[in-house]
């Protein structure tokens, strides 16, 4: 593939270098940096995970096979000269249980920078495949692993090829699979979840997030199955609402899906879910699975499982769920409720990988570009409540009731007074995660109020309602040591700015640059590309007229040879 220099720029991110064409005709974004980042540490603690589990596993067997042949004395062991037992040889020469390297799949690859860098920067990773259906991709793609040197070329392999089609084609193969695709993966997950080996890593994004959020319910329900609420609480919600559609794509094979780590950060959500086989565990899923009941008046809400389980004997029974959980009109305010879902209801993290996940990253910080970022995510998620779906905005509460805030503190101080857990969350800084029934926050606000009174309001508002009824708790705001996180103790920033202006999507590829796109990209590049737009057409339009001229004289040139030769 030849390639003139000056129409590349060279893109440098971690240990990969990238060819990226002036002209927009592969997609790529800096700011998914964060995302590639996140992945990358998530695929370390995969591969160190994945060697445990099969040591594991190897000295159960070990300590299994022991007993054996106690019982069985007759039998002889194969031993070496030393007498040593010999573990069993493979062809390729590891001992016999040994883990193989992990395969990873990149489904949607574009210039082929996370494939790249995966292979160049994790330890112990065996072969990448990045495929793509845009044929320039895959030439950049191609053209970028030449261009990263031997190490890639002998771990990266680029193809031109539908990814639903690969990976239907190639069931449990891969080890893991990343599904990083311009808009919604919901085409995609179908043949994801058969393609990952049992035990194996599906990280997936979605960006459409104005779908996710409420803004489209009805094209919500159509990709992902579920509906959703437009709560302060929209991001979290998303987020499971893609695993529950994970797990729903999972079950139709027999399989079912354990969340290690779920972030909304940036423009987009990330979930990185390990796969597993099992129908018994399958018949599971209802329990993880819950409508959303919010109210339209005061947004209290309220958590209806799909499904329940009830031991018998030996066995289990899972049965459809009681409910409904609320009555026809909300017992706080008066007004109806609203219902999306189903939604993953389960936790979505693993704590001890989000834990093991941070030291490492801390360790290593140099080899992470955006090390800031991630590390804020992280810490913030290792001090969520993992076991609390969706979580209350503070500024919320005090808009329906139309009064001054609390601090964050005293707020947090009184629900631990009360003998309930409160945390933050990663996806929202004013987000609070608590197990503290609605009838205890309302109480404390109410408690609120008659120290700091407010105005009088009509009483058909939903706050006048609310603020009408005594509190049924005593409420305790003296300060608690566990009102403020560690993260906060220590100072550590947990919501950073965006490092630069226009941080978030940007173009599709080979999209033509106009005027309408300043909020994407900015006024500086928007004009930059109009004025290279317009200098391109004018050299057109004068190659175009010299063209013409040129034309137009050849008829005469050629009148007038032949009048020299008819004379001659």
């Amino acid at each position: 593939m030849e390639t003139d220099p000056n129409d590349y720029t060279v893109i440098k991110e971690g240990e990969a270098e990238i060819l990226l064409h002036k002209k927009n005709q592969v997609f790529f974004n800096k700011a998914q940096v964060n995302n590639r980042d996140m992945s990358i540490a998530v695929l370390r603690e995969f591969i160190s995970k994945r060697k445990q589990e099969h040591e594991a596993a190897k000295s159960s067997k070990s300590s299994r096979s022991a007993s054996k042949e106690e019982m069985n004395n007759g039998e002889h062991q194969v031993t070496s000269e030393d007498g040593l037992k010999e573990p069993a040889k493979t062809t390729e020469g590891l001992a016999r249980g040994e883990p193989k390297p992990p395969k990873v799949l990149e489904a949607l690859s574009a210039s082929g920078l996370r494939a790249l860098r995966y292979a160049r920067e994790i330890e112990g990773i065996g072969q990448v495949v990045a495929l793509d259906n845009d044929l320039a991709s895959v030439e950049a793609c191609q053209r970028n692993i030449k261009f990263n040197g031997s190490l890639a070329i002998s771990k990266v392999e680029s193809h031109h090829t539908d990814a639903r089609v690969h990976m239907l084609t190639h069931p449990k193969e891969f080890d893991v699979v990343d599904l990083d695709p311009y808009g919604s993966p919901s085409i995609f997950l179908d043949s994801a979840v058969q393609s990952v080996a049992d035990g194996g890593l599906l990280m997936c994004t979605a960006t459409d997030m104005a779908v996710l959020c409420g803004g489209n319910g009805e094209v919500c329900y159509s990709k992902y199955g579920s509906y959703p609420l437009r709560g302060k609480y929209c991001h979290e919600m998303a987020l499971r609402i893609l695993l529950a559609s994970i797990e729903s794509h999972a079950n139709r094979y027999k399989r079912y899906i354990v969340p290690v780590l779920s972030v909304q950060m940036d423009f987009y959500v990330r979930v990185f879910v390990r796969v597993y086989t099992s129908a018994s565990a399958m018949k599971k899923t209802p329990l993880k699975l819950s409508y959303v009941y919010q109210c339209i008046g005061c947004d209290s809400f309220h958590l209806q499982p799909v499904g329940r389980s009830l031991p018998k004997n030996k066995s289990v029974r899972y049965l459809a769920a009681t409910g409904p959980v609320v009555a026809q009109e909300c017992s706080h305010c008066g007004k109806k409720y609203n219902m999306g879902g189903p939604i993953w209801s389960a936790p979505m993290h693993d704590q001890e990988w989000v834990t093991s996940i941070l030291n490492s990253v801390t360790s290593m910080k140099h080899r992470y570009p955006a090390f800031d970022r991630i590390y804020a995510v992280l810490t913030t998620v290792s001090e969520e409540l993992i076991d609390v779906p969706l979580f209350l905005s503070l500024h919320n509460l005090c808009a329906t009731l139309k009064c001054i805030s609390p601090s964050a503190a005293m707020f947090r101080s009184a629900v631990i007074n009360a003998k309930y857990r409160i945390s933050g969350t990663h996806v929202n800084p004013l987000g609070m995660k608590t197990d503290a029934p609605m009838e205890i926050i309302w109480d404390i606000m109410r408690c609120w109020v008659k120290n700091h009174p407010i105005k009088a309001q009509s009483p058909e508002q939903p706050g006048s309602v609310i603020l009408s009824k005594e509190p049924s708790h005593q409420v305790d705001f003296s300060r608690q040591i566990g009102s403020m996180s560690k993260a906060q103790a220590k100072k550590v920033a947990r919501f950073l700015p965006n490092p630069e202006k226009h941080w978030g999507p940007k173009l599709r590829a080979g999209r033509q640059i106009t005027s309408k796109h300043v909020s994407l990209i900015g006024h500086e590049a928007v004009n930059g590309h109009l004025n290279q737009h317009h200098e391109e057409l004018k050299e057109e339009e004068d190659a175009e007229q010299e063209e013409n001229v040129q034309q137009e004289l050849d008829p005469k040139r050629q009148k007038t040879t032949e009048d020299i030769s008819s004379s001659s």
